[in-house]
């Protein structure tokens, strides 16, 4: 597979993002491949961002190390993206000239456009549409293909500004490429796509984790912006009502997990979704929803913390907050989607699994995965769908029975002769507030046994490469990509070793998991944090297996190289 990733890095307001997206749609559009990592600034105005864009002519799943080509519209603050943009002495870069290299920024290739006096000879002062203009030529696009993707992108600005951007575009388009960035762009062939190529799709984790609640059966979302979830929410907010169903943006968080749980309560699968700050606020609600066995979606797209932390930035801290962040004894579902398109799926298995259980379930994303945005081949159409059974048996109705699945009969408000109290109090099996020891052990082992009990099928992990014998990189979340990449070099090296993602966390299929562990040679877990919190967890609950651990925390992602360490193997490319 042959790729090329190029960084776009500018202040805030300068167009980086845009750019790098309308890169990524050319190509893709063209029959190519690739991915685009958003990396933001702290500020809430203002501030610089950063594009970084992995071109290739098969799939790609994550933005390596190495970076070919850095287009600095500007320098503002550009040491801030030094671990996530790495020039070495292979990067050509390019700059427009407005500003100078901050000092300590060692460039060997170093190549100045003046873009502000093209698209000023061009009457029009979008600079970073001159560069994408000559980006398009170079990467083997049409002006026109281009030119129609930035009008659908400045759909809302007005005919003065739309034009103004064409005239540069068109203009860059014409520019000559200097020889040094036509060399770099020719070297990865012009994509051509298969006749029979199944369809792709272009979208965020973000995206597909709300496409995937709706397909599910969510008709209400509560809201309260917080990054990085605030676009899942936005997604939403856009398209819920051709779904039939609601979305109400609510004064904090605590407001929206209980309106969720409302909505629960009344027979309607909803979610709402967060970051570890506002999760921290649900946590008391969400043990309400565990005792009151009402159906609740909660998806958490992490970043780093603790506190404000870095809530731009990637990262898997919230493992334990997830696992262990409700008070007294309330069993309850984690998931963690595995990839931006796994978002679709999982996320829809979430609802399926809150209305079918009664129960809350936190699906786990992060910054990468919910912001980042590829190109992918289509998910099937079978999806999880939720069902929410409410057949009442015979008299007398007891709304939290002591059943063998654990599962109990749920009627809906206003059937007649069945009404009972939803509450967090303890309570007997007829929902009458109980502080009897008897009641008390009754409802806390029915609530651990339907999950415990339940057969949640083949779904709770994938596993990639044969175990026997070998090493297992055990992981979730978007670690998983650089877990496969490094697998197929450790392959290409003569290395086989397994790849297991988890998508169940709690509760841990811990006979399944054990019979699979036991007979490989090595266990290393890998993830994005920096107290290891998953390589506790499973020591904690499979004593009898021995995990190594590769532990660290973000922004920089995990490479296949820190894997290749862990592992103590050298010779791999």
């Amino acid at each position: 597979m042959m790729t090329l990733t190029l960084a776009i890095s500018g202040s805030g307001g300068a167009g980086a993002i845009s750019t790098g997206e309308l890169v990524l749609r050319l190509f893709a559009e063209s029959g190519g491949y690739g991915m685009l990592k958003k990396t933001f600034s702290p500020q809430i105005r203002g501030g610089e961002s950063a594009a970084i864009v992995r071109l290739g002519n098969a799939p790609v799943a994550t933005i390596p190390a190495r970076i070919d080509l850095l287009i600095a519209l500007d320098w503002q603050n550009f040491a801030r993206f030094a671990d996530e943009v790495p020039v070495s002495a292979r990067t050509l870069v390019l700059h427009t000239g407005s500003d100078d290299p901050p000092p300590g920024l060692t460039i060997d290739n170093l190549l100045t456009i003046d873009a502000a006096g093209i698209a000023a000879a061009a009457d029009s002062g979008w600079l970073n549409m001159v560069l994408l203009g000559m980006l398009a030529r170079g990467l083997g696009g049409t002006c026109a293909a281009a030119e129609a993707l930035l009008l659908a992108r400045l759909e809302k600005h007005d005919e003065a500004a739309r034009d103004a951007a064409c005239r540069a575009l068109r203009a860059g388009f014409a520019e000559p490429l200097p020889e040094p960035l036509a060399q770099l762009l020719a070297a990865l062939p012009a994509p051509a796509p298969a006749a029979s190529a199944p369809p792709r799709w272009l979208a965020s984790g973000n995206q597909m984790a709300a496409l995937g609640a709706l397909e599910a059966g969510v008709r209400f979302v509560a809201a309260y912006p917080i990054t990085p979830a605030s676009d899942l929410l936005e997604w939403l907010a856009r398209h819920i009502e051709h779904y039939g169903g609601h979305l109400v943006q609510a004064e904090d968080e605590l407001a929206a997990i209980n309106m969720v749980i409302g909505a629960g309560f009344g027979g309607v699968p909803a979610m709402t979704a967060t970051s570890g700050p506002g999760m921290a606020l649900m946590s008391e609600a969400m043990g309400l929803a565990v005792a009151s066995e009402t159906a609740a979606v909660v998806v958490d797209v992490m970043r780093g913390g603790p506190s404000t932390g870095i809530p731009t930035k990637s990262e898997q801290s919230d493992l334990n907050l997830a696992l262990y962040g409700l008070h007294g004894d309330a069993p309850h579902i984690v998931l963690a989607a595995q990839s931006i398109a796994d978002c679709h799926f999982t996320t829809a298995w979430a609802v399926q699994l809150a209305t079918r259980l009664q129960t809350l379930v936190i699906v786990l994303s992060d910054q990468s995965l919910g912001q980042s945005i590829q190109v992918f081949d289509a998910p099937g159409s079978e999806l999880p769908r939720a069902v929410v059974e409410h057949a009442v048996p015979a008299e007398p109705y007891l709304r939290y029975r002591d059943t063998a699945s654990g599962v109990s009969p749920l009627a809906l408000p206003g059937e007649p002769g069945h009404m009972y109290t939803a509450d967090g109090l303890e309570h007997g099996e007829n929902a009458i507030p109980s502080p009897r020891s008897r009641d008390h052990r009754l409802q806390l082992d029915k609530r651990l046994r339907k999950l415990t009990g339940f057969d949640f099928g083949e779904r709770w992990a994938d596993l990639t490469g044969q175990v026997e014998g070998r090493s297992v990189i055990i992981c979730m979340g978007s670690v998983t990509a650089s877990a496969l990449e490094a697998r197929q070099s450790l392959a290409r090296a003569g290395h086989e070793v397994a790849v297991l993602s988890l998508r169940l966390l709690a509760p841990l299929p811990l006979a399944q998991l054990g019979a699979l562990l036991e007979s490989a040679s090595r266990l290393l877990v890998v993830e994005h944090n920096h107290g290891a919190q998953l390589w506790h967890y499973l020591r904690s609950l499979l004593p009898h297996c021995t995990f190594d651990s590769l532990a660290l925390p973000g922004p920089a992602a995990i490479q296949p190289r820190d894997i290749f360490a862990a592992l103590e193997i050298a010779d791999v490319a």
